[in-house]
């Protein structure tokens, strides 16, 4: 499994997701505002600053180019523990958007 396929699967479980192609990447939006995007083996993930500081602690992380509150996300093997943390910060990213 890849760290998309494994995006592509917790998106199809959560609500008010939608996907794009964008440009060699795949978008991940909630009402229209991109949440996280994957690009080959990397991931980023729009998190809330609390969230952002602690996952910037974690393994394989950093900040993303894409500005405050984004963390890029790019493990060099997909085990359980990465899978896990793509998963929840793709839903933690989902749940930011206000309704």
């Amino acid at each position: 499994m890849t760290l998309g396929e494994a995006l592509d699967s917790a998106a199809a479980e959560l609500e008010g997701i939608e996907r794009r192609d964008a440009g060699g990447a795949t978008e991940y939006l909630v009402r229209g505002r991109v949440v996280a995007l994957v690009a080959e083996a990397v991931a980023e993930f729009a998190l809330d600053p609390a969230v952002a500081a602690a996952a910037l602690r974690t393994p394989d992380t950093g900040p993303s180019p894409r500005g405050d509150g984004w963390v890029a996300f790019a493990p060099p093997e997909l085990d359980r523990i990465a899978l896990d943390r793509a998963t929840a910060w793709l839903g933690s990213a989902c749940r930011r958007v206000p309704g």
